[in-house]
C-alpha cells in the first residue's frame, strides 16, 4: 500500500482502518494520520524544528510520541492531533508500544523499559537471545502477549517475552524490504500490529521503512534459528 509522504519513519501504529505515523529529522519531524491505503495524509502536525520525532503508541484517546535526545515526550489527542501536553522523559526515545495495561519503550540498546500509562518507569526488561544481549531494539509493537521489536541495522524482527526478556521468535523480514541503493538511512523502521480475530498467535502486521515507497501488510513466519540469530545479534545502528 502507499506510504504517504515517504517520510523518515520512526513510529507506526494502526487500528486497522487508520494509520498514525511519526517521522523524524530536525526541522522535518511530524505526526501524521491517514486511512490505510491512502496516498496522502489527511492530517499532519509538524513538530518544532528543535525536536526529532521518534516512536508512537496509542493509549485510549492519547497518542504518546517520543523524541530522540530532547528528554521529552509529547501527548497528542488521537482524533484531532492537537498537542495536549509534554512530560519529562528519562532516556533517549526510540520505540514505544502499548501493552496490556502498561507501555514499553526502547532506546536502541538491549534494554526495554516498562512504564505506566503516564510514562513513569516501572521496570527494566533485559532482552537476551540464547544468553546474549540483543542490541538495536527500535520500533515496537504488541501482539498476543508478545513485544515485537524492529532491530535497527538488520532486516530482522524479534518477538520478546515481556516478563523474562527472552527472544521467543525471530523473523527474517527481507521479503518485505525495499532496495534503496546509495541511501544507507533507508532502513526498515516501522512495525504496527493489525487488530486480529484473537487466538494465541500473532496476527498480521504493517511494515515500512525510512523513505520507503510502500507499506506492506504481512504475516510473520519464524525463521530458522542458526543464521537468523547471528543476524539478529548484529543490530547496533539507529
Amino acid at each position: 500500500m502507499a506510504h504517504p509522504g515517504r517520510g523518515f519513519t520512526q513510529g507506526l501504529i494502526t487500528d486497522g482502518g487508520t494509520v498514525w505515523e511519526s517521522t523524524g529529522l530536525y526541522g522535518q519531524s511530524a505526526l501524521s494520520r491517514y486511512p490505510l491505503g491512502s496516498a496522502e495524509a489527511e492530517r499532519r502536525a509538524a513538530l518544532p524544528a528543535e525536536v526529532f520525532g521518534e516512536g508512537i503508541c496509542r493509549s485510549g484517546d492519547v497518542i504518546w510520541q517520543l523524541t530522540w535526545q530532547e528528554r521529552v515526550a509529547l501527548r497528542w489527542d488521537a482524533g484531532s492531533l492537537e498537542l495536549t501536553g509534554r512530560v519529562p522523559y528519562n532516556r533517549e526515545g526510540w520505540g514505544i508500544c502499548a501493552a496490556d495495561g502498561y507501555l514499553v519503550t526502547s532506546d536502541g540498546t538491549s534494554e526495554l523499559v516498562r512504564r505506566d500509562l503516564d510514562l513513569a518507569p516501572q521496570a527494566v526488561i533485559h532482552v537476551r537471545s540464547a544468553g546474549r544481549r540483543v542490541l538495536g531494539l527500535n520500533d515496537l509493537a504488541w501482539s498476543a502477549g508478545t513485544i515485537w521489536a524492529n532491530v535497527a541495522g538488520t532486516h530482522y524482527l524479534a518477538g520478546i517475552d515481556p516478563d523474562s526478556g527472552e527472544v521467543t521468535d525471530i523473523v527474517d523480514a527481507r521479503p518485505a524490504a525495499e532496495r534503496h541503493p546509495g541511501d544507507p538511512q533507508a532502513i526498515m523502521n516501522g512495525i504496527a500490529a493489525l487488530p486480529g480475530p484473537g487466538g494465541p498467535g500473532p496476527g498480521e502486521f504493517l511494515l515500512t521503512g525510512k523513505g520507503w515507497r510502500w507499506i506492506r501488510q504481512v504475516r510473520l513466519k519464524p525463521a530458522r534459528e542458526g543464521s537468523a540469530r547471528r543476524h539478529l545479534l548484529a543490530g547496533l545502528s539507529h
